[in-house]
């Protein structure tokens, strides 16, 4: 569609995710891990699959795939979300490499909570538990994050490629 309308695609971002009920690794379903991963991970590779032979024919471009800090760091009790966006970080890596030759960028943001109306749909007693472990004290606001991704999409990043880049207010530091 993208193709149709403006002739060739620039850069692309592959914003996916899906999570699961917390839970040591033992208790989780395969039904649950099967879901988590198909959407966060194997939709990330749909997308890099389908956004590469067009970037191709555009002469390069570059990809930013949302990968999460719990990508980089792991995660308790959060055993599908924290592996498919650790699966993120390593199909960012290997296509990074494959790519490169051919102009096309590829990295990943890994944000840490953001501020989003799921958010702010909990109490103020679970927002501040789950943004206890960001040394900023407070969620990502969306724009942050739209800003990193925005600089690697532009010639400001041309020589940046295969990064996973987190946007935690500290957080993978801890």
């Amino acid at each position: 569609m993208i193709l149709l309308l403006y002739g060739s695609l620039d850069f692309a971002v592959n914003n996916v995710a899906a999570g699961a009920d917390r839970a040591p690794v033992t208790d989780i379903s395969e039904k649950d891990w099967d879901r988590v991963t198909s959407i966060s991970q194997k939709g990330v590779w749909l997308g890099l699959k389908h956004e590469i032979p067009a970037l191709l024919d555009s002469g390069g471009g570059a990809i930013v795939n949302t990968a999460s800090h719990a990508g980089i760091r792991g995660s308790p009790g959060r055993t599908p979300y924290s592996a498919s966006k650790h699966g993120v970080v390593g199909l960012t890596r290997s296509v990074a490499l494959e790519f490169a030759t051919d102009g096309i960028r590829v990295n990943a943001v890994c944000p840490t909570i953001v501020n989003t109306p799921a958010l702010r749909s909990m109490s103020p007693e679970e927002q501040d538990e789950v943004t206890a472990g960001v040394p900023m004290g407070r969620p990502a606001d969306p724009a942050e994050v739209a800003s990193v991704i925005m600089w690697l999409c532009s010639d400001d990043a041309s020589f940046v490629t295969g990064h996973a880049l987190p946007v935690d207010g500290g957080q993978t530091q801890r």
